[in-house]
């Protein structure tokens, strides 16, 4: 029979944000979404800025943003590394819609390949945070 979940660990810098059993995760790798399932082959990648959708149970989801970092697949453990990971509850909402209107403002105004690249992932990691907001509002 085949296992029913596994253990995740979401960690970043700060502090570890979660720790327990899951039934699955998606979450964005460099080479595009990834879906970790149990009996996942292992595995060892980017993560791209983004979310970490977590399937606790089914009904029980939770999502985290990532500004990027690492994913680690082991048999029976995944570990996320994050660079920085901030649950959706305590994201900002008005702070992320002001990195987003900079965000476009600054690629409107580039005037070189670094300063539109660096523009576009402001507003790739603002656009992120506002999906996760919006996400979190719809379990609540």
């Amino acid at each position: 029979m085949a296992a029913m979940g596994y253990h995740l660990d979401v960690v970043s810098a700060e502090s570890r944000l979660f720790s327990g059993m899951v039934q699955k995760i998606q979450v964005t790798g460099s080479e595009g979404e990834l879906g970790i399932y149990p009996g996942h082959a292992p595995l060892l990648t980017a993560i791209k800025p983004g979310m970490i959708r977590i399937v606790k149970q089914p009904g029980e989801e939770e999502f985290i943003y990532l500004s990027g970092g690492l994913l680690e697949v082991q048999p029976n453990i995944v570990i996320v590394l994050a660079d920085t990971a901030i649950r959706g509850e305590d994201l900002d909402e008005v702070k992320a819609m002001e990195s987003m209107r900079k965000a476009e403002a600054h690629i409107h105004s580039s005037h070189g390949d670094i300063d539109y690249a660096q523009a576009s992932a402001e507003l790739a990691r603002a656009i992120a945070k506002l999906r996760v907001i919006e996400l979190t509002k719809k379990l609540t």
